[in-house]
């Protein structure tokens, strides 16, 4: 089969979900390579709030001064520009570069690039997501392994404190967690995978319990194959596709519960950016520069889309194969 004719025959949700969060991940990744220092504050009182598809020009001084200019023009042994909405003339030989810029979303209220930003702060939220993700399903699927295959006490003191967490308000255990930690990336990840693991561990206690009775699990009970690697070999191949469906929603709620945590100053600290709190810096300026906090929110709603897309794709996929197996 094709390359072509395996695009064809894949479910055409979890085709475009992965190629939009592939996208998105690419971006965040390599973008910041090529973009400007989003923490690069340079002339604030004229570059801030430039709108999207602005231009200006860095004139940088042999003194060290940095001057955020427009119109800049080389006339003989001078530069003539608009400085601060003046006329300005700066002889050529105390210009040490001359550098123009082109800000394609705009600045914000210190003058940074928007676009850098958006870009950093995309490979910081997706990091912090994926990360929180894999120590939520490392829990889950330890815990959901442990309280279905062994049973007895072991399962119900388990599932009876996955039931004490699921009572606690999401947003009351988030903020509790996030007052035992301190502010970081590291503590962040802690606070959102040890806060989601729990639908994971009924995920795959459910699965557990379907297939520890099945005759290929009891076969090899009977050759004497081990609790680790009857997990690893038999019960875990058979749980992925829920997993992943899973996973993909588990996501979702992640990367929407960072943005949230950093909206609130609780998540990613400043000078990091994250989508969530490029969304607050821009609440307090919302009718002057809308695209401060619109532009990171449509980032991050693309994402959780592209996310529920794709689980909803592999939820299809899987209904699929089931239908079709004999």
């Amino acid at each position: 089969m094709t390359v072509r004719q395996r695009l064809r025959s894949t479910n055409p949700r979890l085709l475009a979900g992965g190629t939009v969060l592939l996208l998105l991940a690419a971006a965040s990744v390599v973008g910041p390579w090529f973009t400007a220092d989003p923490a690069e504050i340079l002339d604030p009182r004229n570059s801030s709030l430039l709108p999207p598809f602005s231009s200006c020009t860095h004139l940088r001084l042999h003194d060290g001064t940095t001057l955020v200019v427009r119109d800049a023009t080389v006339e003989g042994a001078v530069v003539r520009a608009l400085h601060g909405g003046r006329a300005v003339t700066i002889p050529l030989d105390r210009v040490a570069t001359l550098e123009h810029r082109f800000h394609l979303l705009g600045t914000d209220t210190l003058g940074r690039d928007v676009l850098s930003r958006l870009l950093h702060g995309g490979r910081i939220s997706l990091a912090v997501g994926a990360s929180a993700l894999l120590l939520a399903l490392g829990i889950g699927i330890a815990a959901g392994m442990a309280a279905g295959w062994l049973g007895g006490a072991v399962d119900a003191v388990l599932m009876r404190f996955v039931d004490a967490l699921l009572a606690i308000p999401t947003v009351f255990l988030l903020l509790f967690l996030a007052a035992v930690f301190r502010p970081g990336l590291v503590p962040l990840v802690l606070i959102l995978g040890l806060s989601a693991w729990t639908g994971v561990a009924r995920l795959v206690r459910g699965q557990v319990l379907s297939l520890k009775e099945r005759e290929f699990v009891l076969a090899a009970r009977g050759l004497g194959v081990g609790p680790v690697r009857m997990a690893l070999t038999h019960l875990l191949p058979n749980a992925i596709t829920p997993l992943a469906q899973d996973g993909a929603l588990l996501l979702c709620d992640l990367i929407l519960l960072e943005a949230s945590l950093s909206f609130l100053g609780l998540g990613v600290p400043p000078p990091h950016p994250s989508w969530g709190n490029m969304v607050a810096e821009g609440e307090n300026v919302l009718l002057e520069a809308w695209w401060l906090a619109l532009i990171p929110g449509a980032a991050v709603a693309l994402t959780v889309m592209a996310a529920a897309v794709l689980a909803d794709g592999l939820s299809e996929t899987a209904r699929g194969v089931v239908r079709d197996s004999p």
